[in-house]
């Protein structure tokens, strides 16, 4: 895996599109925190609660899938996350993801970004309300979905930061 090239933050730019150069750098961000480790570096837990590279990255494709795929459109999980029984493990998305070779993780996150940018783009603005409702019955705003995915992507890439620099003291920029 290479460090990815990283998007431009516009300055000026209007809502929609600050908003999304935002999440594309965090995105690149947390690839760009596993760029350069093999599969058995992408393995090593550091922490009591396990989290290594390849469970942050398959964990933040399945939250790719479960906020634009499943909660946004109404959508069923798609494979590889269609059949997990989080009953059953709950962090069954994470398990799942330590089972990949890299270039398959890779794969599974690329296509879950590639999806939930085409139903971005599809949307007709930001104020596009989700299909599905929260327990409380209320939708959620695209705007509000795409801020939470910068926050999610955030706080992870701050686990990721630690444990590269566990891993082999490199830190990216």
């Amino acid at each position: 895996m290479t460090a990815p090239d990283w998007t431009k933050l516009p300055l000026q730019g209007d809502e929609r599109s600050t908003l999304l150069a935002f999440l594309a750098f965090y995105r690149e961000s947390l690839l760009d925190r596993a760029a350069g480790l093999d599969h058995e570096q992408h393995q090593i837990a550091l922490t009591a609660s396990g989290l290594t590279m390849t469970r942050l990255i398959g964990h933040m494709a399945w939250v790719e899938e479960i906020w634009f795929s499943v909660r946004f459109d109404g959508e069923d999980f798609r494979p590889p996350f269609h059949e997990l029984d989080f009953d059953a493990d709950p962090d069954a998305e994470m398990t799942l993801s330590q089972t990949w070779p890299v270039d398959e993780l890779l794969s599974v996150f690329h296509d879950a970004v590639a999806d939930a940018d085409r139903r971005i783009a599809a949307a007709e603005s930001l104020d596009q309300l989700s299909t599905n409702a929260n327990r409380e019955g209320e939708h959620w705003s695209l705007r509000w979905i795409i801020i939470h995915m910068i926050e999610e992507y955030a706080r992870h890439c701050g686990h990721a930061d630690l444990i590269r620099e566990s891993i082999d003291g490199g830190l990216a920029e």
